[in-house]
Formats: structure tokens, C-alpha cells, sequence
């Protein structure tokens, strides 16, 4: 499956008292990894917005911890569509240090239609579509990487 890889620097704000980073930071990343994903395969969510009245609601999103970051951590975070269901997108991302595992999660996204009668609609998700998440590619945004002296 498709995969994609984004480097975040942790920043003093995305971190508590104790100067680990506050866990919902997790969500906010993966949240950013996923449109990231869509972009680097051409799906941007703006643009099937545009073209397909297509939006990608979450539905479902889960994260574990296993080891904390810290502020001035450089993180990437592996993005994969892990599966492709009939209406469904599950992307699972992964969170590293280096090359140490901090966490890991997922993120479920539904196909869905805009109408303007009846407001939104979850359809199939097309074939063109389905064969671009499919395809085992991967690569790195270079839109997100963070300023930093390494």
C-alpha cells in the first residue's frame, strides 16, 4: 500500500509542564500526516472537494504511546493506507525518533459526497481512486519540513 513520510520539529508549545510532549499533539499530527498523504498522491482534499464533492470526514482515531518526545525531537511520521474498504480509508501512522518507535495509531475516513439536498453522503470509493492508494509507492513531503540546523 501507499505510504508517505513527514518530519515534524517538536516545539515548546507542544509540550506540558513536565516538558513532554501534551498527547493530543498526536492527533493534530496525524491529523496534518494524513492530508499530507492525500496530497502526495494527487487526492488533495481541496481539490476533490472541488472536482469530485468529495470530502474525507473522520470517523474513527486511536493512538498509542509508547515512549515520550521532548521539546527540539525531530520526528517523522510514516503514513500508510493500511486499508481501503468500500466507503472507508484507514491510514496508520506511525511516529518515530530516529529510528526509535514513540507511537503509533490510525486514522478512518469516510468517502463522502456532498448533495445539496440532503446534505452528505457516504459512496463508493472509485476505482481510479482505489488503484492510486493501492500502489506500493513511497514518499516524503517536503512541504512540511521543519526549520532546523541538524
Amino acid at each position: 500500500m501507499r505510504s508517505n513520510k513527514v518530519d515534524f520539529l517538536i516545539n515548546w508549545g507542544d509540550t506540558d509542564m513536565a516538558g513532554i510532549v501534551y498527547y493530543p499533539n498526536y492527533f493534530k499530527w496525524f491529523d496534518i500526516s494524513g492530508h499530507q498523504f492525500f496530497r502526495s498522491c494527487s487526492l488533495s482534499p481541496s481539490i476533490l472537494e472541488e472536482e469530485r464533492d468529495i470530502i474525507l470526514p473522520m470517523i474513527d482515531a486511536r493512538c498509542t504511546f509508547e515512549k515520550p518526545l521532548y521539546y527540539d525531537d525531530i520526528i517523522t511520521i510514516i503514513t500508510t493506507a493500511e486499508e481501503i474498504n468500500n466507503k472507508t480509508i484507514k491510514l496508520s501512522h506511525e511516529v518515530f525518533r530516529k529510528e526509535e518507535r514513540t507511537g503509533y495509531g490510525y486514522e478512518l475516513r469516510g468517502w463522502v459526497k456532498k448533495q445539496t439536498e440532503d446534505g452528505i453522503k457516504a459512496v463508493p470509493i472509485p476505482k481510479d481512486v482505489r488503484k492510486i492508494l493501492e500502489e506500493e509507492v513511497s514518499t516524503t513531503s517536503q512541504t512540511l519540513k521543519p526549520h532546523f540546523n541538524a
